[in-house]
């Protein structure tokens, strides 16, 4: 197993997301509202959001990996729930760190549609093999990201060693 690592500083995120930004207005794609897929979605998501003027967020709860490389056997919706009646009919961005497997990102798009709203999605990375591709990427890679917010670990665990 490799342990090269795709790393993303601080400086390359405000930049990614910027860039997400500018390519999703470029598309000509207006969204009302940003939704979040919790946890690794919530930073990437705040800051597109403040870089196309959108005031509007939310989060979808979400849990696939349980740790790295550990995931469940598939993605599961938790509580608390996002308002989806508050989305039918509007312009949705949902977004993300990473589409890994695309599992998560695919059950995602999947319920915000069934609820009636008009989804894009967008990431960060998108790794090769995900089995949904997000309507915007920053970078594609092929390696484990060490993203900014979470390669340390939790500091519980940092505590317990």
């Amino acid at each position: 197993m490799s342990t090269e690592r795709e790393t993303l500083t601080w400086d390359a995120f405000g930049e990614a997301c910027r860039d997400l930004a500018r390519d999703i207005l470029a598309a000509g794609f207006d969204p009302e509202i940003v939704v979040a897929i919790a946890r690794g979605g919530l930073l990437p998501a705040g800051a597109v959001a403040y870089g196309l003027g959108v005031k509007n967020c939310g989060a979808l709860n979400i849990e696939f990996y349980t740790g790295i490389g550990e995931v469940l056997d598939a993605p599961t919706v938790l509580s608390p729930e996002l308002d989806f009646d508050s989305l039918v009919g509007r312009r949705v961005l949902l977004v993300d760190d990473v589409a890994d497997s695309g599992r998560t990102l695919a059950l995602a798009v999947g319920l915000l549609r069934e609820r009636g709203a008009e989804v894009r999605s967008a990431t960060i990375y998108t790794k090769p093999g995900s089995i949904a591709k997000p309507d915007f990427s920053w970078r594609e890679t092929g390696l484990w990201i060490n993203f900014p917010w979470s390669w340390k670990g939790t500091v519980v665990d940092e505590d317990a060693r």
